[in-house]
């Protein structure tokens, strides 16, 4: 383990985050070691699995539900070398194993080359309700199906790059934002069709997804430039969840907004309340 890695998974340590960081490579992936998952962590997966298929049958947008077909999630914890051989045909992405998370830097290089970083360990029984840090359940169920379309796997490829792009000028912040309310949050509501759901902390969360699409929830229309500025928090629903009318329509608002003059010209200042948004 080089000394950068030993110095992250110190801080990790230190915060009460879990995962292995010992046998880290370079990159900081790891070997997913399919065979030490227990009988009981398989249940866990189940039963989530379980919950969140008849929770996406209601809320998810299409995109999403012919995703979870298309790599055919199932009853058990998913070997990460099979489901690469179907991801890789359909959009070129393939999912890489870490510890847990992982710097930024190394996070967005990993986007950027159609890798995507998925925890190789499960929430215990006692969360399955709730977890502070992502596992496999968040990152792989959230994550992984919508990334077999070819629209929102161009958008999550132009994020990486530019967010490389982001993190030289000084707008670490303001692109974590952007990814916070799409890839995580994001909503969808294309012309003529009902409001759905796509972005994984939503896919993969018994209790927020119900509240987003209900109407306690706050919503607001995509704008890049609003996303980028607005706050979050990431121990309680979301005081505002953005809605995109399309996948194209957000890849082609990141692809032609001008990034660097937006983070020159907000990057110091603080960001907007999401309940004023």
């Amino acid at each position: 383990m080089n000394t950068q890695i030993a110095e992250y998974a110190r801080e990790c340590a230190e915060k009460g985050m879990r995962g292995d960081y010992s046998a880290c490579q370079a990159d900081y992936t790891v070997l997913q070691d399919y065979a030490s998952y227990t009988p009981q962590e398989q249940a866990v997966w189940q039963q989530l699995a379980e919950r969140q298929m008849i929770l996406a049958g209601r809320f998810a947008h299409s995109a999403y539900l012919d995703g979870l077909s298309a790599i055919r999630i199932g009853s058990k914890i998913p070997d990460f070398e099979h489901v690469n051989h179907e991801l890789a045909k359909l959009t070129g992405w393939r999912i890489v194993p870490v510890p847990g998370l992982i710097p930024a830097k190394p996070f967005f290089e990993h986007l950027a080359a159609r890798r995507f970083p998925v925890t190789n360990w499960l929430r215990t029984a006692e969360e399955i309700d709730y977890i502070v840090e992502p596992d496999m359940f968040h990152d792989f169920f959230g994550h992984v199906p919508i990334l077999s379309q070819p629209k929102f796997a161009d958008f999550m490829q132009m994020y990486g790059e530019r967010a490389l792009d982001a993190i030289d000028l000084g707008g670490d912040e303001m692109i974590t934002r952007l990814y916070w309310y799409t890839a995580e949050y994001g909503l969808i509501r294309e012309a003529g069709q009902p409001l759905k759901a796509f972005g994984a902390g939503l896919m993969s969360s018994g209790g927020e997804l119900p509240f987003a699409m209900s109407k306690d929830a706050r919503t607001s229309p995509m704008d890049i430039e609003t996303i980028l500025r607005t706050g979050y928090e990431i121990d309680k629903f979301q005081r505002v969840y953005f809605v995109m009318p399309s996948f194209d329509a957000l890849l082609s608002a990141f692809e032609t907004i001008d990034l660097a003059e937006l983070i020159a010209r907000y990057k110091n200042d603080a960001p907007l309340d999401p309940a004023t948004v």
